[in-house]
């Protein structure tokens, strides 16, 4: 992988040139892991940042402190990010603690596994219903008409957002995480539709609560304020920006992640069809491939930004305060100097350690909702089309032009 010039203009090592990342993600991250721990590149945001490739330093940076989330840790004019407006941006994904630990504290008893575990039966009816849309036809992109579906239905049943609101809710996803070149004001368009949509959801909860995750989220949120608190600033408390921007973070981490996830699956166990053969004779199995099948393919190459409080070094590298870090799952998983054959795809191994849903304190909240939703979207589709194929070349796949997810842009597949 060939240097380029440092475009940015800023001081430092020459930038690597991310091309090869979106075009051969793993070969491209062997040869940076090979020749370092740690790289200069063009950030998401078009701006340098620091990636960092092999599993330790990925694991252990993860849990560091040193490395804050929150953006006013950036250096001056080193990070620009999304331009969310402060009603959306006061999420988890940008918080350290204390705020991140006491709105974490809020939201975190909805997705235990116990309460995730009595909606499996929910999630599994909400399956067959979508495998018996598109059965009759004997195609599909499954990506669109299942994988595409169950995370959106689920997060929203479980938000209480109603029925005719969810259609957009996708294209807006796709504009946050994959921009278009071509649309630049598609990104920022949509925050105006989605602030407005959570703005007026929140309103209509307000007005006429129900059995629904937001509408609890609310209670606590007025229940504070009428106690003379609900301004974030203690124990307990959340803001009105802290309850969209969270409803906000739950429905687009929810969706996003979730999609890919099941998506990735579905292809790795076509490419490995004994694999898939020994799933479908025994269902039981694809709990336990859960976590190979989470670090094989997983759907988020790249960690949330994060900032240094100090210079830190990283491989004989001294990385300043202030600059971004970004932490390469997708190389994590494939290094091979913590899992043996990392290029090969085995549930048998018994391979521990991935990262695929974070570690530390910002490990994904979601993370059991996620795994039940992988589990039993796999269960249904192998068991109901057991002559499940890919209806294109392999070749003609595509992954989304980014170096922050790991997704397809399409799965057609026949049965």
């Amino acid at each position: 992988m060939q240097n380029t010039a440092n475009a940015a203009g800023t001081d430092g090592p020459e930038l690597v040139d991310t091309a090869p990342l979106v075009e051969d993600l793993y070969p491209a991250l062997a040869e940076l892991r090979e020749a370092g721990p740690v790289h200069r590149i063009a950030g998401t945001d078009g701006r340098p940042a620091w990636l960092v490739t092999r599993y330790e330093d990925v694991r252990r940076l993860f849990a560091d402190p040193r490395l804050a989330l929150d953006k006013r840790h950036a250096a001056p004019g080193n990070f620009s990010g999304f331009s969310l407006p402060p009603t959306l941006d006061a999420n988890l994904l940008n918080m350290d603690p204390p705020d991140h630990t006491r709105v974490r504290r809020l939201v975190v008893k909805a997705f235990t596994p116990g309460r995730v575990e009595k909606l499996r039966e929910p999630v599994r009816r909400v399956a067959e219903e979508l495998l018996d849309a598109i059965e009759p036809d004997g195609r599909a992109d499954l990506l669109a008409a299942y994988a595409g579906q169950l995370p959106i239905i689920v997060i929203c049943d479980l938000l209480g957002v109603p029925q005719r609101d969810r259609r957009d809710f996708r294209a807006w996803s796709d504009a946050l995480i994959t921009p278009d070149p071509a649309r630049p004001r598609a990104a920022k368009e949509a925050v105006g539709s989605m602030l407005r949509f959570y703005t007026e959801l929140i309103a209509k909860k307000r007005a006429e609560p129900a059995d629904d995750l937001l509408s609890d989220l609310i209670r606590v949120r007025d229940d504070e304020a009428g106690d003379g608190g609900g301004d974030g600033s203690g124990d307990g408390r959340l803001s009105e920006d802290e309850l969209t921007s969270l409803a906000f973070l739950i429905l687009l981490a929810g969706y996003e992640n979730t999609v890919h996830l099941i998506a990735n699956s579905v292809l790795t166990l076509l490419d490995h069809p004994a694999a898939l053969q020994e799933l479908r004779e025994d269902p039981s199995g694809i709990a336990a491939a859960f976590d190979e099948l989470a670090r094989y393919e997983g759907p988020a190459s790249l960690g949330i930004r994060r900032f240094p409080l100090e210079d830190i070094e990283i491989g004989g590298v001294t990385i300043p305060a202030g600059e971004t870090v970004l932490l390469s799952m997708a190389s994590a998983h494939r290094d091979p100097a913590h899992f043996k054959d990392p290029d090969e795809f085995n549930p048998h191994l018994g391979r521990s350690g991935h990262l695929a849903l974070g570690h530390g304190i910002h490990y994904c909240l979601g993370a059991p909702l996620a795994r039940m939703e992988m589990e039993t979207a796999l269960a249904a589709l192998l068991r109901r089309f057991p002559g499940l194929r890919l209806d294109v070349p392999r070749e003609r796949l595509g992954w989304r032009p980014t170096i922050r997810a790991r997704g397809l842009i399409s799965l057609p597949v026949a049965w």
